[in-house]
């Protein structure tokens, strides 16, 4: 297993066992492999007499905190990331400080076993386990509450899932039965006969009725753990199983964790052939998963109405032939040629004012936010302002174009600094290279500016791009993660 496991997970094991931290992966020892490889996430259970050296510890190696969904939390029970900078994997640690469980809708009792269940421990390999006996009771009891109750059958939740049926089968073993009553008297009023009827009720073909008698005695036996009376929970277990369906596919409303330390606004710059939207994508594929992430694009900015309309009337202009379209700033042959070139720059300046005023509210609110491309006003023309410069090329100047030059500077200047600026460098000519299906002048003319100017001035931290995709992308993962 050790041959198998990421490095990150080691070294949380190994800094555990050298301060004597009182812990333990209190389930789904079975597939201790899968944990260890950073698949499964690992579920330990802690001594609260060592919580805080336990968090110093985890912090010391890189780990985040992460809130979950408020509809998810649960007290003793804390979420932490960590980055295994070797695979890019983020490493999932389940910090539980009380033993609750129960159906995933609710996780509704807490055992108070916590000190005899430590005490029962022996390290296996990289992890200290509990006692086998031990981990079987619990495992009874947790698939009972989760899949053998009248409501858990109705939601159709009945069935175990096949992992959990291997658990199962793993840990039924003849000494490891013999062993439970040593266990089963630390629970009061759980007997033999009925931890042997709610064995019976996780078997397969197990009959309704025995499963329902079997969860409803358990639950009545675990009432001194409940942490809500039994029909609040059973209300909330079905509130919950009607609306998240309806909030998710019928709204796409599916809250995410965030950062216990705040949201984090990214901005990821650089010239044609750099990379950026690979990149972007990558770290939302990578974040995304666990995390509430908002991926903008302030180069191409979505449209407001307001510009979606200005742009209707101009391009039927085009259309009709009353002027024509002027093209790319970076083009030699680009020349401005009056009103409506200066009405889209404004509007896209002020639609870039619009995304970066959207970047920091999100952020504000604990998402994080990945904007490709950055407008830098008064530092890089590319994403700047066009339109004053643009003035010197017009013949005839007048009070609408310069007040229209105006308003684009003042939406530039309203757009400060993100969180965190990442710079891709490539070299002009390897752009060149990279982006053969557009025109050389215009690569090499943004890929140049970004290639010169002195980026420190900016507090921003500068990647190198000529380089593979996969080194690139392991750096910006690595500044990513350390600034959140």
């Amino acid at each position: 297993m050790e041959d198998q496991a990421l490095n990150l997970v080691v070294k949380v094991c190994e800094s555990l066992a050298e301060n004597k931290i009182d812990y333990c992966h209190w389930k789904s020892n079975s597939f201790l492999n899968k944990t260890a490889g950073g698949d499964n996430d690992l579920d330990l259970l802690i001594s609260r007499s060592h919580a805080q050296q336990f968090t110093e510890i985890l912090f010391s190696l890189g780990f985040k905190e992460a809130l979950i969904p408020k509809d998810e939390e649960l007290p003793g029970v804390r979420d932490y990331y960590g980055h295994d900078q070797t695979t890019g994997r983020l490493v999932h640690v389940h910090a539980h400080f009380q033993l609750v469980m129960g159906n995933d809708l609710s996780k509704n009792y807490r055992l108070p076993l916590e000190k005899e269940y430590l005490n029962s421990c022996a390290q296996s390999g990289l992890f200290r386990v509990p006692a086998p006996e031990f981990e079987l009771v619990i495992l009874v009891i947790r698939m009972v509450l989760k899949h053998s109750t009248w409501d858990s059958i109705l939601m159709r939740h009945g069935s175990l899932s096949p992992s959990e049926r291997h658990e199962l089968e793993d840990l039924s073993t003849k000494d490891n039965l013999a062993k439970v009553d040593a266990v089963l008297n630390f629970i009061p009023g759980l007997s033999r006969d009925l931890f042997n009827l709610c064995l019976e009720s996780l078997q397969h073909g197990c009959s309704f009725l025995k499963r329902v008698r079997a969860g409803g005695k358990l639950q009545k036996v675990l009432r001194f753990s409940a942490r809500r009376p039994h029909l609040i929970d059973v209300t909330l277990k079905f509130s919950r199983r009607i609306w998240q369906p309806i909030l998710q596919r019928g709204f796409g409303i599916k809250p995410k964790n965030k950062f216990a330390s705040g949201g984090l606004f990214i901005a990821v710059c650089g010239g044609d052939g750099a990379g950026k939207t690979t990149v972007i994508d990558e770290l939302n594929k990578w974040l995304s998963k666990k995390f509430e992430v908002k991926k903008l694009h302030m180069g191409k900015p979505a449209w407001s109405w307001t510009t979606i309309f200005i742009r209707g009337v101009l391009k039927a202009g085009t259309l009709l032939h009353f002027y024509r379209f002027e093209g790319d700033v970076y083009e030699e042959a680009f020349q401005p040629h009056g009103l409506p070139w200066f009405i889209r720059t404004v509007c896209t300046a002020r639609d870039r004012y619009l995304t970066y005023l959207r970047a920091r509210r999100y952020s504000s609110n604990g998402s994080i936010v990945l904007c490709d491309r950055y407008s830098l006003p008064g530092f890089m023309n590319m994403d700047g302002p066009q339109c004053e410069s643009a003035l010197a090329n017009v013949k005839k100047q007048n009070r609408l174009l310069k007040y229209l030059a105006g308003r684009e500077f003042y939406y530039y200047q309203q757009i400060q600094l993100p969180d965190l600026l990442i710079v891709l460098k490539v070299d002009p000519e390897v752009a060149v290279r990279r982006k053969a299906e557009e025109t050389e002048v215009s690569v090499r003319a943004r890929s140049a500016e970004v290639w010169g100017l002195g980026w420190e001035k900016l507090s921003a931290f500068s990647v190198n791009a000529n380089r593979s995709k996969e080194e690139a992308l392991a750096q910006v993962k690595a500044l990513v993660w350390e600034h959140l």
